[in-house]
């Protein structure tokens, strides 16, 4: 069973039509249904970043829907960087401004 050693953080850059098409909010429900915490925001140049922390199964399905993301969305690109985490910084999930 899973426990602290399988913590993983996910730090996610998304290109493509990622903004105004919902991409955060609907990346924030998924992390949520995930048990995934951490954030999502846009960037100024277009894209979208995600740091997420859990557990890698649930990492690997947050990563998945990054490289779809909502309906309205056409993602191109999904440049996504791991590591091992003794710990969650934080204890949700939420939209960065």
């Amino acid at each position: 069973m899973g426990n602290q050693n399988d913590l993983e953080r996910l730090h996610a850059y998304v290109s493509g039509r990622v903004q105004g098409v919902f991409f955060r909010a609907t990346t924030r429900r998924k992390a949520r249904k995930f048990g995934v915490t951490g954030w999502v925001k846009n960037l100024p140049n277009g894209k979208v970043e995600v740091l997420a922390e859990g557990r890698k199964d649930k990492l690997d399905k947050l990563e998945r829907f990054l490289q779809e993301g909502p309906r309205a969305a056409r993602v191109e690109d999904v440049d996504v960087s791991r590591d091992v985490v003794e710990e969650k910084e934080h204890g949700s999930f939420f939209v960065k401004r």
